[in-house]
Formats: structure tokens, sequence, C-alpha cells
């Protein structure tokens, strides 16, 4: 099947969509339980990978990759699989079925030279990805989509999508990794990759049992003299956000209008901007707000996440008494009692949250900020696990999008993740180029990435409304340059 997609006079013609099943029927279909944290995004994520000036075929390349990830399916069989709605509870829970991937293969006379920095999102990367019809069933989406581009300077872009229901960003990262080591182009590297702190043992298998493993009525795992945590801080912090939003928009003037009030906001509201923070930057900014003594105190994620948060609120002129929120992603595998077991192929984070007024946030120095952070995530227990999966408790079709808060400012950490290490092609370059993500379900969603060319170096992607980039370049880049 071939359809053509054009964006600003470039044409991305598909040439071949071909279903990918496990290379070996050893699992019997079966249903595996989600957990609540499965269930708040069942929407595809997707990344973009760029592999510059590549003397192979299309043919060999999408025939290499479509042979390793059918072995791969094989092993990480609820990636073939469907969601699947529980009519007696209304919840999405995972149909291993074996209906299996979707592959598609398009070429382009674009050069990638042609589309500049790689790290700066180009509405063209949305061509670069297979994107199937939504009709409103879960159970005709494929949960893993994978898009081969050849270029015409003989470069490549694997443009892929996956299930947020089916795995987050860790096990996202170790599904593409064996992936690439199953593909026929890498086979002779059978090693152990290691990227970053983030280390993947390629051959030991995942665990895909989820929901039964984070069951809110087990308190087996409860830890003894520790009083359990009946309610999430993030979730009541939330609430009390929105509560505050719609308070302001109801004592608005009728016929008022305000986008940053807009519920469902659209994506199409953002601009998506990348600003490159090299190791060096990042120490200059521990030195000019921690003081000499900075070492120690703060790990680049704190500091980063701090100046972040104070420059985001007073670009969009936050009024000084109104609540604001700093919300990020903290990993459970070690959090749990027991912790979860290696392998844990699920969702497993959950936010952690701190509140101040607006005012008393600009007048905080960075220091007090990061202590703030420190103890947001050591509140991260079992006990707050569990609290937080029940407050998410609920029939899907109830769970609506978080609407677009200038109060709210959320934070996910990637640098453990280094996606462009992943080597779907082998060569002289056979890192990728780039690993671009694309415009996720919440836009203003700051995400912080590992830089391609400065081991201690960090990209931030976030977005922003085009009337604000400007005020939140100039109170970012305070300090920093």
């Amino acid at each position: 099947m071939a359809a053509n997609h054009q964006n600003s006079n470039n044409t991305v013609c598909v040439t071949k969509r071909v279903s990918v099943y496990p290379k070996s029927s050893i699992n019997p279909p079966k249903v595996i339980s989600l957990s609540n944290l499965d269930r708040q995004c069942p929407m595809l994520m997707y990344l973009v990978f760029f592999y510059k000036n590549h003397s192979l075929s299309l043919d060999y390349v999408f025939n290499s990759l479509k042979s390793g990830l059918e072995q791969t399916l094989s092993v990480w069989y609820p990636a073939a699989g469907r969601l699947s709605l529980n009519p007696s509870d209304g919840k999405l829970n995972l149909w291993c079925n074996n209906e299996g991937a979707i592959m598609v293969e398009a070429i382009t006379r674009v050069k990638i030279s042609e589309l500049g920095d790689l790290s700066n999102y180009n509405d063209f990367f949305e061509d670069l990805v297979y994107k199937p019809v939504f009709n409103r069933s879960f159970s005709d989406m494929p949960l893993v989509v994978a898009q081969v581009t050849k270029f015409g300077c003989g470069g490549y872009s694997i443009g892929i999508g996956t299930s947020h229901s089916l795995f987050d960003g860790p096990s996202t990262y170790d599904f593409l990794s064996a992936w690439a080591c199953n593909s026929a182009i890498l086979k002779q590297k059978q090693q152990v990759q290691v990227g970053g702190s983030h280390e993947v043992i390629l051959q030991k298998p995942p665990v895909h049992e989820r929901g039964t493993l984070l069951l809110v009525g087990n308190d087996c795992g409860a830890q003894k003299g520790v009083v359990g945590v009946k309610r999430a801080a993030a979730i009541d912090h939330l609430y009390e956000l929105i509560k505050q939003a719609l308070t302001d928009h109801q004592s608005r003037p009728a016929g008022t209008h305000d986008h940053m009030m807009k519920l469902g906001g659209s994506s199409n509201d953002y601009v998506l901007k990348t600003y490159h923070l090299s190791g060096a930057m990042i120490d200059k900014l521990k030195l000019e707000t921690l003081g000499d003594h900075w070492r120690g105190i703060s790990s680049s994620f704190e500091i980063v996440a701090a100046h972040l948060w104070k420059a985001r609120t007073k670009a969009l002129g936050v009024k000084k008494e109104k609540m604001v929120c700093l919300q990020f992603a903290v990993d459970i595998r070690s959090k749990m009692v027991p912790p979860l077991p290696k392998g844990f192929s699920g969702n497993a984070y959950v936010l952690a949250s701190i509140v101040q007024s607006a005012g008393e946030l600009e007048q905080q120095r960075h220091e007090a900020i990061i202590e703030k952070i420190k103890e947001a995530k050591n509140r991260v227990s079992n006990e707050y696990v569990k609290a937080y999966i029940k407050a998410l408790d609920g029939p899907q079709q109830q769970q609506d999008s978080l609407p677009p808060m200038k109060e709210l400012t959320i934070v996910s950490d990637w640098t453990r993740m280094p996606f462009h290490k992943i080597d779907f092609l082998s060569g002289e370059e056979a890192a990728a180029a780039y690993a671009s993500p694309l415009v996720s379900p919440i836009p203003q969603v700051a995400y912080l990435m590992q830089s391609v060319d400065d081991l201690r170096g960090i990209h931030l992607r976030i977005g922003l409304h085009p009337q604000s980039l400007n005020a939140f370049s100039h109170y970012f880049l305070t300090n920093l340059q």
C-alpha cells in the first residue's frame, strides 16, 4: 500500500506496509492485567532516529529490521497484541493475541542536511512516522509501529511509535535496544550495551506481568513501622490547581478568552523548542546559584528542574498570589516493597510534586528549591505508590486529558536513556545522529535528554506558547551563558 504525505513542498512516499508477527508462536493468547499506571496514556509515543550517509540498500535495511522485530516480538510478545476494554469495569487490559506490529517503508528526495539542526523539532518529522487511524477502538490500534524512510542523501530515519500503556521510558529503551541487537545488520554485535548510567543486558528476558505486581489492595509489601500514606501529594496538588484554574475562569467577564485555560488545548498552540546545555553551562549555573560549595549539593536534573520552574513561571506571568506546582517523574522500580523484578517492562513511574505561591518561588533561592525536590523524591515510597495508583482508579472513559495550566510545570528526565546510542544501522556512524521525540499528548512537558556530543550535557525540549517563547528564553538562559 502506498500513500503520499506532503509538508512544505517536501514529499514522503510510502512504498510498502506490512504486518510483523512474532517469529515463533510459543506464546498462547492471554490477557495481561494492566496497572492504573499503564492506563494513564494509551496513545502512541513517537521517536525518530536519524542515521546519516549509509550505503545500505533500503530493501536490505527494511528486511533486516523486520527480521529483528519478528525475533524481538517472540520475547516481547505483548507488543504484538492489542489493548482491550474490560466490559465489567470499563478498564483497559492487554490482550496478547499476536495481531502483530506494523512496519512501513518510505522514500523521500529530501536530504537530511536540509533539515538543519536535528535537535530542533521540525513539522516534517511528523511525516517520518506511521500514524494509524484511530477510530476510538483501542482493540484495532497496533501497539508498535515503525517507518523506515530513505533520504535523497542515502541516509535513513527510523520513526517508531510505541503505546505508552505498553512501555514507559526505560522499558521502551530496553525494547528498542533488543530490537536493534536482533536485527540482521547488527547480529555480529552480541554484546552488553551500556549507555550512561542506564545499563541494559540484552540477554535478560523482560518481565511482562504488571497489574499483579502493582495491586492496590495487596498490603503484603507494607513496610513495618511505616505509617501508610493515604493520599499522594501529586494527585492532591493537581486537583487544587484545577480548582484554582476553574475558579479563575468562572470569575472572568463573559466573552473573555484565555488560551491557557482551554481544557484539552490543542498541541498546535505550542512551539517545541530545544535548549542545549553543555556540562560547562550546568556547572556555571550551579556555581552562580549555589556558590563555591555546589559540589555534592545538586544533581544536574535537580538544578535544571529548579531553574526551569522559576524561569517558566516568571515567563508565563503567573500572579504572585497563585499556587504553582512542579511535578516530575520518579522511577518506582526500587521503591516498591519488594522491589519490582529486573526487566519489568510496564509503566513504573509516578509523579512527585511540590507547591508554593508564585511570589514565594520568585524570591526563593535555587538551593531551597533543590532541597524541596529531594524531599519530594524521598516521599515516594511503597505506600505513596499505592495511594497514587488508587487515586487513578476508575473506568477508562472517565479519565479526561490533563488541562493545560501555566501554573503547572512537568519535567521528565530522559538523561539515563540515551536513545541516540541505539544503533539500528551499522558502520562508522553506528549511533544515531539524533533521536527526536515528536509532539507528546501533553506538549508543555519539559524533557531532559542526554546531549549527543557532551556526556555531561543536557538537551531541554519544551512546548511553549509563541508569545511566551522569548520571555522564557531570556529567564531560562540567565546564569547559563
